[in-house]
């Protein structure tokens, strides 16, 4: 049974509640500091087990209406969705992303040491053992190989239809390999791994068969966004899978929904680059343009890339607390 002194030293923390939601619903949640942010969202999770408490008793129906009035406004406020506006995506990627990235480019620079050591691997099995190439990459491709022939051409005479195909499986195999760290990050090793050594093995063996400048020229130009993607990708998953298997001082599932907001973020930056990729590889690289258009259109974007991640470094730390906040609040 709910006790009168129960709910006196309880109804500090539901006033308090109250006064932050109509703050937030008069002001909006911007209003809000970070650290009412903070407060906001421990106060949601406490009265919730309050609530829970109050239900049990019959006696404290009136209690019960209150505090169901006052989580469903304090729910309607922590999950409800914001309108998407050009100028809100406009602000996250210009602004936003670069943060994001650099917050977590541990994650995706372990995503492309995994990557490299495939690689690695492939190009000393294929020097080793010239029948795993032939294996991993199957007769068809090792003839068009040992013919010097790049498999590539057959794109050329179907562009639009090449460039939509490429761009969908692009964005699925950089969403599986982030979708992959659910599994304990099993799913991203693996397809980092494999990628890198299905590239090591088709490096290798177009170089034994003196093609290595028509491969790289074919590449250059999408590779210069599809690699990085694949890596933003794979360290996504690897940041979702370290919100499961080591959740630290939260329980597992409030250290995997920070987690997941992390790498949700961090993965939405991969979809304009795998677009504009998917379209360079349908029309650029199968054509007939000159090498240096190639390789001096994938310098620039590279380069255009890397200056946008390290973008905005000024006010790093007030971005960060401001994303801590939210995280904190809808966790």
């Amino acid at each position: 049974m709910i006790s009168n002194r129960w709910i006196e030293q309880r109804q500090g923390l539901w006033q308090r509640l109250d006064a932050l939601l109509v703050q937030a619903e008069s002001s909006g949640l911007k209003s809000l500091s970070g650290d009412e942010l903070r407060e906001l969202g421990l106060l949601y999770r406490q009265i919730a087990q309050d609530l829970s408490a109050v239900r049990a008793d019959r006696g404290s129906r009136t209690q019960e209406e209150y505090l169901n009035l006052l989580l469903a406004r304090a729910h309607n406020r922590v999950y409800s969705g914001r309108k998407l506006e050009a100028r809100q995506m406009v602000r996250f990627f210009a602004v936003e992303y670069p943060r994001i990235f650099r917050r977590l480019f541990p994650y995706v620079a372990a995503s492309v040491m995994i990557f490299l050591v495939g690689a690695a691997l492939g190009t000393l099995l294929t020097f080793s053992r010239p029948a795993f190439a032939r294996i991993l990459l199957g007769p068809a491709l090792i003839s068009s190989i040992e013919r010097h022939e790049m498999w590539t051409h057959s794109l050329v005479g179907m562009k639009p239809q090449a460039s939509t195909w490429i761009m969908t499986n692009n964005i699925s195999v950089s969403f599986m390999t982030f979708a992959g760290g659910i599994a304990a990050g099993l799913g991203t090793l693996y397809l980092l791994f494999y990628n890198g050594l299905q590239l090591g093995v088709v490096a290798t063996a177009c170089a034994q068969a003196r093609m290595a400048l028509d491969l790289w020229s074919f590449v250059a130009s999408h590779g210069a966004l599809e690699l990085p993607s694949i890596f933003i990708a794979g360290g996504a998953g690897l940041r979702l899978a370290t919100g499961m298997l080591f959740p630290g001082i939260y329980t597992r599932s409030d250290s995997l929904a920070r987690a997941a907001v992390d790498a949700i973020r961090l993965v939405a930056g991969t979809v304009p680059l795998l677009v504009i990729a998917g379209s360079l590889e349908g029309f650029l690289s199968p054509s007939g343009a000159p090498m240096t258009v190639k390789f001096l259109t994938g310098a620039v974007l590279l380069l255009s890339l890397g200056l946008w991640l390290t973008s905005g470094q000024g006010s790093e730390h007030s971005a960060q607390s401001s994303v801590g906040a939210e995280a904190s609040l809808r966790g």
